[in-house]
C-alpha cells in the first residue's frame, strides 16, 4: 500500500487512482474495524490520503448495504459523528453472556426513566429531575455518571449554583443515535427502554415546565464568580 501510495505521489496525474475501488473499500472496512471509536470522516481523510472522498464514501455505503444483509450478526452504522461495526442488538443478550455472564448489564427502570428525562430536558439539575420525576434520583445519577451515559455540563445560575447534567458521546453510541436530533418522541423512546418503563409518567415529566427558582443576584454572581470552584480544580 505504501508503494502506491508513493507511486500516486510521484505521479500526480494519477492521484485519483490510488487504490482501486475494491481496494478502497477493503481498507476502510478495516480502519472502522479497527478503530476502538467511530472513526469520523476527518480520520479516514487523514488515514487515506490521495483517494478522493466520494471513493471512500461510496465505499462505506456499499459496506453498509453488505452488512444490512438478512443473516448477519455485525451492522454497520453511522454514530457519534462517525462509523462503527457493532453486534446487531438482538444478539445482546447472547454477548452479555459471553464477556460477563454474571455481572448484569441493564440499567434499572429508575435509572432508565432518569435517563430519559436528562435526554430531553438537557442541561437540567438534579432538583429538577426529582421535581420532574417526583423521586429521589440521586444514587441513580452516580450509576449513569459512572457509566459515562451522563456527565457534567456546568453549575445553573440560580440559588445554590446546582450542577447540571447532559448526555455524553457515549449516550448516543449506547442507543446508536447519530446526534441528539435523532431523539424520537419520548412514547418511541420509552417503547425502546422496555415495557416497565412509564411512558404515561415520563411524557408528564419531559412536557411539564420546569420547576421556578429563584437567579443569582448581580453581587452574588460576582461573588461566585471571584470564588474559585473547588470541582474545576480537582
Amino acid at each position: 500500500m505504501e508503494d502506491k501510495k508513493l507511486e500516486a505521489s510521484e505521479n500526480p496525474e494519477t492521484e485519483t487512482a490510488v487504490l482501486p475501488p475494491q481496494e478502497v473499500r477493503a481498507v476502510v472496512e478495516a480502519l472502522i474495524f479497527a478503530s476502538t471509536q467511530p472513526i469520523t470522516p476527518r480520520e479516514i481523510t487523514q488515514v487515506m490520503q490521495g483517494v478522493p472522498k466520494e471513493a471512500w464514501t461510496q465505499a462505506i455505503a456499499e459496506i453498509q448495504a453488505d452488512y444490512a444483509r438478512d443473516g448477519r450478526g455485525l451492522q454497520l452504522v453511522e454514530v457519534a459523528g462517525g462509523w462503527q461495526i457493532t453486534t446487531r442488538p438482538e444478539y445482546n443478550d447472547w454477548i452479555r453472556e459471553l464477556l460477563d455472564p454474571k455481572m448484569p448489564t441493564r440499567l434499572s427502570i429508575q435509572a432508565l426513566e432518569t435517563l430519559a428525562v436528562i435526554a430531553y430536558k438537557q442541561p437540567v439539575t438534579l432538583p429538577e429531575i426529582i421535581e420532574l420525576r417526583g423521586v429521589k434520583s440521586g444514587g441513580v445519577i452516580k450509576t449513569l455518571l459512572e457509566k459515562r451515559l451522563i456527565r457534567i455540563v456546568g453549575r445553573k445560575e440560580v440559588v445554590g449554583r446546582p450542577i447540571l447534567y447532559g448526555t455524553t458521546k457515549q449516550f448516543l453510541l449506547h442507543f446508536g443515535m447519530k446526534d441528539l436530533g435523532e431523539l424520537p418522541k419520548i412514547e418511541e423512546f420509552a417503547e425502546y427502554l422496555g415495557e416497565e418503563v412509564d411512558i404515561a409518567g415520563l411524557k408528564r415529566a419531559i412536557d411539564a415546565p420546569r420547576p421556578v427558582e429563584v437567579p443569582l443576584s448581580d453581587e452574588a454572581m460576582a461573588e461566585m464568580d471571584a470564588t474559585p470552584d473547588p470541582e474545576a480544580e480537582s
